[in-house]
């Protein structure tokens, strides 16, 4: 499809509710579903098939396609991507395939960054998270390893409370558009507070959090940019959420 045939089905999509223009951009964009589920999770589940996650994702790329607005200076993969992500990780989150031991290991990683930086005033190292929590540096590397290869930890699982007091994604609050006027000054203080603690990363960690959700790559391509392995990709994503998290904790009437 060429740069003007996807404009005009977009014309008629958003104008006219063109139910076949709607159709067309569905089908143009379904290549973002298998990228996405791709990145999402390396080790499906026993439970699952991959068909099912696919499926999950097609239902955030018709939500993107629906909601997407052309006014704003967002480029549409990267919106769909945020909105095919978060219906994948639901899937995943209902499903609750991770082990309780990961889950609480992982938790235990968080506690240690939030004290070790409280202590020092600047985020940890490797090496200082790891002596607190009484293990080798590689096995720390290793549990932050597994830890974003199954998804435990991501930037779409900070979540923000609506006015219903229902959770949604952090980037599916960013991107929506039918908010009242009262919502909009609250997410743009979300928004600001987010840009404030991804500059409080360390700088290659805040270049990941950059390429992967915002720029759209996959780890391997961040891996490839970077010069480094992707499963140090997977290590430094996983840390950075993690601090993330406490970082945002402190906001708890924005964030949960």
């Amino acid at each position: 499809m060429t740069p003007l045939e996807l404009q005009n089905h977009w014309r008629r999509h958003k104008q006219m509710s063109d139910t076949c223009s709607r159709n067309h951009l569905i089908t143009h964009f379904a290549y973002l579903v298998k990228i996405t589920a791709g990145r999402v999770v390396n080790n499906m589940p026993a439970s699952m098939e991959r068909d099912d996650l696919v499926s999950a994702g097609i239902v955030g790329l018709i939500k993107a396609v629906d909601q997407f607005d052309l006014a704003r200076q967002v480029k549409f993969e990267t919106y769909a991507i945020a909105l095919i992500r978060g219906a994948i990780l639901d899937t995943l989150r209902q499903d609750d395939w991770v082990p309780r031991s990961m889950r609480e290991r992982l938790k235990a990683v968080e506690q240690t960054y939030r004290r070790l930086e409280s202590e020092h005033g600047r985020p940890a190292t490797d090496d200082e998270a790891a002596t607190a929590m009484n293990i080798e540096t590689d096995e720390l590397h290793k549990l932050l390893f597994e830890g974003g290869r199954t998804s435990v930890l991501s930037l779409d699982d900070i979540l923000c409370r609506g006015d219903t007091g229902e959770k949604t994604p952090l980037l599916d609050m960013i991107f929506d558009n039918g908010s009242p006027p009262s919502l909009e000054v609250e997410l743009t203080e979300r928004r600001r507070t987010l840009v404030q603690a991804v500059d409080r990363l360390p700088e290659r960690e805040n270049l990941i959090i950059a390429l992967y959700y915002y720029e759209g790559m996959t780890f391997r391509e961040v891996a490839s940019i970077l010069k480094i392995s992707e499963a140090r990709v997977y290590q430094l994503h996983t840390q950075a959420v993690v601090r993330l998290r406490n970082y945002l904790k402190q906001d708890t009437e924005l964030f949960h």
